[in-house]
């Protein structure tokens, strides 16, 4: 008996059948898209934005001195100190630095300012609340802005895992101090390092005479 040309046949065998094996299992779909159930997701997506924007309507319409500004991004904001003389605002490549407070719609403090001050944003390069992102760059300097955000613009399906619940629509009411470009910013932390660096323990000098 030719035990090479059997063993050399088996590998073979074995080969193809497994060659087979992948050419059907690359045939598998790896998931199923179910139409029926993207069409139900979308659906509920929306009816939460629409149930969310009547909320954030109602508290608008129960403060009717206040004159609220809807965003092209769609968020509320109203000015509560305003600066018309500036034009220059916030954009990339500046550092903002200000302070906010969160409330839920009922104006319950969620998170308070003095909790989450100061705060220092490198802007668009940081990850911060997406309606935040975008909100801090229409503000001009000394401004305070309250600004109405529905879920999608907050924290969304997650929350904050802490004391923000999911797909909550928030009130945040926003200070912003200042802003510099980044090169001068870091020119500045750079200056007060090293003025605040402790001067190094120097030895004094042994007099030849002490040694006597």
């Amino acid at each position: 008996m030719n035990y090479p040309k059997i063993f050399a046949s088996a590998i073979v065998l074995a080969v193809l059948v497994s060659s087979c094996k992948q050419h059907e299992d690359a045939r598998r779909p790896v998931s199923i898209s179910s139409g029926t159930f993207m069409k139900k997701s979308i659906e509920r997506n929306k009816k939460l934005v629409a149930t969310e924007e009547q909320q954030i309507k109602t508290v608008i319409k129960n403060n009717p001195k206040i004159k609220y500004i809807a965003s092209a991004k769609g968020y509320w904001y109203a000015y509560e100190n305003q600066n018309t003389t500036d034009t220059i605002t916030p954009k990339k490549g500046d550092v903002a630095f200000f302070d906010y407070e969160i409330k839920d719609l009922k104006g319950n403090i969620i998170y308070s300012e003095m909790e989450l001050r100061p705060q220092t944003y490198f802007v668009d390069k940081q990850e911060i609340m997406m309606g935040l992102r975008d909100g801090i760059k229409l503000m001009r300097k000394n401004e305070t802005v309250n600004f109405l955000f529905p879920s999608h613009m907050a924290y969304g399906y997650h929350g904050d895992e802490k004391r923000i619940g999911i797909n909550q629509p928030l009130i945040c009411t926003v200070t912003l101090h200042n802003f510099v470009p980044e090169t001068a910013y870091r020119k500045q932390m750079e200056t007060r390092s090293s003025k605040t660096e402790a001067p190094k323990p120097t030895t004094p000098a042994i007099k030849k005479d002490s040694l006597n």
